[in-house]
């Protein structure tokens, strides 16, 4: 999971479940608060459309915020159980660029963390839902959870919220409210409260028959539904048990459609988690529905609760309540579409993978990212489909491949790989969508710390692009193993492939966010070997580059750059403006290695410019994050020197136990507050104590700095 940190933000938190509208429950609310109280885990269980959701939602909303916030996940379009972990460490936020598996990573955040997570719509994964919960809640004394879904998890400790129907006054209630959004007014209408009662009270089959005023009475629905009762029943009412009941509501509401509405229905369940208009009018066009007929068509679905609408910050979406989604693919596989619209679902995602790809390079990067966090569970669901088909495989490669800035720019290095080495293992054709996934997993692997199955792919791909003729595939080969030899401070090496990496894209005219990194890493090894003057030069014309097209991504890496070398100028004023620019930009695309790293460089300037203090805050603030990007600056002495520099200027200023001190109090920083620390948003007051002798800026001696060994451990790219 794509993952903003994903979902909106609270005070402390997510909870981006609407709440308005919400009627009644107040003794429900009151006893689950009682239960939360009473236990760490709480599951509100219930049939289908029995307001699970938004009691938990208003329940969690309502308590007194634990420390470290309200967090919900949203189940519904996880449909594999794998991706379980990855939908929550996506939901908290949480960017691990190392080889660690997403629960190990999970269990290490939550292990000092007081929280309250809120899993919703569990149903379809109760055995991977229960492990993880069993393991969480003995591992990590902090967190509690709250589960929804249709049935317990039958965890040890477990308290069970069974939530019945409204009360009669309350489905009334509700009834009105959602009417008087149909611009209908009803007061104690005796067949609205008929109506309610046959419904059972449930709230979605209350809305589902709301939805419907516009062109029937309540006397009349009360009329229409009692035939559907009978047809089910043999004319006795009581004979219907209240799952039944929902499922009848919604068929029912399934038969006041019209044909078009009931086919754009069961195509729109197609879609794995919200999608937009122009999705819909592609996917589900075709056979019977124009692509113009779809948006008046979508409007009186949306009219009758079927769908539901929000707002984005990629825009308008739509999505389908659970029940209702399941309802329409049952249809859909009823009328022998299902295959067609799956293949048209995969077209538009990868579709839409190829021009994110194309448009990563462009004013609109950071829109790209946003869209493509957006459209993740749908991704994922094209993903799924390329690789269960029997000819899918080189479209899986070109997917996986394709989205190479969503898992190296914008912190997914995890699940990229799971992608990319499972589209590698369906067969060894050598196409090239095969030579452009093993780059990116090459790629994917180095900025993991994994320096062997990197080295192993990059092989594979420019032995085979250089036997197939792909000069394409062989220059970003010899770029990333560049890469690779950077990280491992072999800089000779580094150079020479980069160098040649270089002159292989100008040849074929290739121009785009990798090849402006390689020009950046280029001049970090550049730096690295003392020619500061050189380093600018390629990194100046990268960022002119990158001004011109727009592109913010590299742009970053290269202000990175010209401040390593404005602080070997010994223009720690020009450092700080640069890497400001540099830290905001990266945390923006949630690049967790490149805020790290500019934190890291951010320390050194503080210390250059006499706070120690604040100094060895910033350095335990980037030690702190460092686990979750990999080996402390690569395991590599030409990147450890600027934090050796600062770090024997603060000890020197401060002393031992100070020192110490402040790195403890920027270590419990989290990643928000890490940068705002950074970018100075959140610095409090200095308390120090006297310095013990004539404060003296510290020189960076940068320019000249050889490393004291040059180990081969594994590490990441400095390229992000």
């Amino acid at each position: 999971m794509c993952g903003h940190q994903p979902g909106g933000s609270s005070v402390n938190g997510n909870l981006p479940l609407e709440l308005d509208g919400f009627v009644g429950r107040s003794v429900e609310l009151s006893a689950l608060a009682r239960a939360l109280d009473a236990s760490r885990l709480v599951t509100v269980t219930g049939p289908g459309g029995i307001g699970k959701s938004r009691l938990a939602a208003r329940a969690a909303a309502g308590r007194r915020t634990p420390p470290d916030g309200v967090w919900r996940v949203e189940l519904a379009a996880v449909q594999d159980p794998e991706f379980l972990d990855y939908a929550v460490v996506e939901t908290l936020g949480l960017t691990d660029h190392t080889t660690r598996a997403p629960r190990e990573a999970l269990l290490a955040h939550l292990a000092g963390r007081q929280l309250l997570l809120v899993l919703d719509g569990f149903e379809h994964l109760v055995d991977a839902c229960a492990e993880l919960v069993g393991e969480l809640l003995r591992h990590a004394p902090g967190p509690a959870v709250l589960a929804v879904g249709r049935r317990p998890l039958d965890v040890a400790g477990e308290r069970v919220f069974a939530l019945g129907p409204l009360a009669d006054d309350e489905a009334v209630e509700l009834f009105a409210e959602r009417a008087a959004r149909q611009k209908t007014a009803y007061g104690d209408d005796p067949h609205v409260r008929e109506l309610c009662r046959r419904l059972d009270g449930i709230p979605l089959a209350i809305e589902l028959a709301a939805g419907r005023l516009r062109a029937l009475s309540p006397e009349q629905l009360v009329e229409r539904l009692d035939d559907r009762f009978r047809l089910l029943t043999g004319g006795g009412r009581d004979a219907l048990p209240r799952h039944r009941t929902l499922r009848t509501a919604i068929g029912w509401s399934h038969e006041l459609c019209t044909p078009e509405e009931r086919l754009l229905w069961s195509r729109l369940s197609v879609f794995a988690g919200p999608f937009d208009l122009e999705a819909a009018e592609y996917v589900c066009s075709g056979n019977d529905l124009l692509s113009e007929e779809i948006l008046d068509v979508l409007t009186a679905l949306l009219d009758q609760s079927v769908v539901v609408r929000e707002e984005s910050a990629t825009g308008v979406r739509y999505r389908m309540l659970d029940t209702v989604r399941e309802y329409g693919a049952e249809w859909l596989e009823a009328t022998g579409d299902a295959a067609r619209l799956r293949r048209r679902h995969r077209d538009w995602y990868v579709g839409l993978a190829t021009w994110c790809e194309l448009d990563w390079f462009s004013p609109r990067q950071r829109e790209v990212a946003v869209r493509i966090e957006a459209e993740l569970p749908n991704l994922r669901c094209a993903l799924e489909h390329c690789l269960t088909e029997p000819d899918g495989a080189q479209l899986a490669r070109h997917l996986a491949g394709s989205l190479w800035f969503c898992w190296a720019g914008c912190g997914r290095l995890s699940e990229g790989r799971h992608w990319l080495e499972r589209s590698l293992d369906l067969d060894p054709e050598g196409d090239h969508a095969r030579l452009k996934a093993l780059w990116v997993l090459g790629y994917v692997a180095i900025l993991q710390g994994d320096a062997v199955p990197a080295l192993a792919a990059l092989q594979e791909c420019r032995e085979t692009a250089e036997r197939t003729g792909d000069a394409i595939a062989v220059a970003y080969a010899e770029h990333r193993t560049g890469c690779l030899a950077l990280v491992t401070d072999d800089m000779p090496r580094a150079e020479t492939l980069l160098r040649s990496a270089l002159e292989r894209y100008r040849e074929i005219g290739e121009l785009n966010s990798n090849v402006l990194m390689g020009q950046v890493e280029l001049a970090m090894a550049r730096a690295f070997l003392g020619d500061l003057p050189d380093a600018v030069r390629l990194c100046e014309d990268v960022r002119r580059v990158c001004e011109d097209h727009g592109e913010r991504w590299a742009r970053s890496y290269a202000l990175y750059v010209l401040a390593y070398a404005a602080l070997g100028a010994d223009d720690p004023a020009r450092a700080r403006a640069l890497l400001t620019d540099c830290l905001t930009c990266a945390h923006a695309f949630h690049d967790l290695l490149g805020s790290v790293l500019s934190i890291e460089l951010l320390a050194l300037v503080t210390a250059t410019e006499g706070d120690a203090a604040e100094a060895a805050v910033l350095q335990g603030a980037a030690g702190a994050l460092w686990p979750s990007v990999g080996l402390p600056l690569f395991g590599s002495a030409y990147y450890n020197a600027p934090h050796e520099l600062c770090e024997t200027t603060a000890r020197e200023r401060l002393g031992d136990e100070r020192y110490e001190e402040c790195v403890r109090q920027g270590r419990a920083l989290d990643r928000e507050a890490a940068v705002s620390r950074a970018l100075g948003l959140d610095r409090p007051p200095a308390d120090l104590p006297a310095p013990r002798g004539p404060v003296r800026h510290a020189q960076p001696a940068l320019e000249t700095q050889e490393p004291a060994a040059s180990p081969t451990r594994k590490g990441g790219e400095t390229a992000g």
